[in-house]
């Protein structure tokens, strides 16, 4: 059992409690032998004492003693490391859904892979995560606001229609927008919830071509830093991905370094994923990572298992050794 603190540390001065009880039964075992010394016939004594039974019946004082030691730790309220779920945060899940969606080399399709990892996603996500859904090719769309309700959100995954162009920028905006809002309704006085956006794409920005200009994917990924929600982004696709576009073949290779440059420029982490099974990976380690925190959480139950155990083990060793409970 790790240990981080304890919430009740003057409990301890209860040791020196038990160290008296340790202190007193060794005192009274002396003393219980200077009078068993005084017996002047010594023959005697051997004949009708009972045979010793050498350290064996000190063990229910030990044992007793030990349950104390126990029992005072989890008196003091022992706490550890804890994985537990997060009770309040928002998470923008942003997912393209440009024409190179519907590229074959992740089977059955780019698309179809994506919604199904984005709905495991969303069953997946604690309880206390608010989710919300955007959806964005030549403009960004809010399709889902923050919330806990998931049927929504699974819902809207599964209408999801492609369109042309690819306005990443839009995309984050639009998330940091719906977060901003929602952050504004249910503050209080513990400030907003955390906010994390977990931005899906496979391919790069083309409305407008340059990724710095005014609405473009970095100067989004810039503005997420200063709002605190940092970006996760996953990279989704092969190199070698095509779709027909108006009857001719159109190279829609993934674009791994703009999607980096966007969760480095935005505080956030960087994914890879080039099939349906390593997107569902990744899902699920963001999963585990957005809806789980650590924190020092309440760790006495098993110090009180524990010496409560012992102490009985204790009791029942007395009674068949001494034939009597200390």
């Amino acid at each position: 059992m790790s240990l981080t603190g304890f919430t009740a540390p003057w409990w301890f001065l209860l040791l020196i409690a038990v160290a008296a009880v340790a202190v007193a039964y060794v005192l009274a075992q002396r003393a219980r032998r200077k009078r068993v010394m005084r017996f002047a016939n010594l023959e005697l004594l051997d004949k009708v004492a009972p045979k010793t039974q050498g350290w064996i019946r000190h063990l229910p004082a030990v044992l007793i003693v030990l349950s104390l030691l126990v029992l005072t730790v989890a008196l003091a309220g022992p706490t550890a490391e804890q994985k537990v779920p997060r009770n309040r945060a928002t998470v923008m899940l942003v997912i393209d859904v440009s024409l190179s969606m519907e590229a074959t080399d992740v089977a059955p399709t780019r698309l179809k892979a994506a919604q199904d990892a984005a709905t495991q996603f969303a069953k997946n996500m604690t309880p206390g995560v608010n989710l919300g859904l955007i959806s964005f090719a030549g403009t960004a769309t809010v399709l889902v606001n923050p919330t806990t309700d998931r049927a929504g959100v699974v819902k809207a995954i599964s209408d999801l229609k492609l369109a042309q162009s690819t306005a990443t920028g839009e995309g984050i905006f639009a998330a940091l927008q719906s977060i901003e809002s929602f952050s504004a309704v249910v503050g209080g006085a513990d400030g907003p919830p955390p906010a994390r956006i977990v931005l899906m794409s496979d391919g790069k920005q083309t409305v407008p071509e340059d990724l710095y200009a005014p609405r473009g994917a970095y100067t989004a990924a810039q503005a997420a830093k200063q709002a605190q929600a940092p970006i996760s982004s996953i990279s989704f696709g092969t190199t070698h991905g095509s779709v027909n576009i108006e009857g001719r073949p159109q190279d829609v290779r993934v674009d791994d370094d703009s999607l980096r440059e966007i969760a480095q420029l935005s505080g956030g982490q960087f994914y890879k994923a080039a099939s349906a099974d390593e997107l569902k990976k990744v899902y699920a380690d963001l999963g585990e990572q957005i809806g789980y925190e650590l924190k020092d959480a309440d760790a006495s139950k098993p110090w009180l298992v524990i010496g409560t155990l012992v102490l009985m083990i204790g009791a029942a060793a007395s009674l068949l050794i001494g034939q009597r409970i200390p």
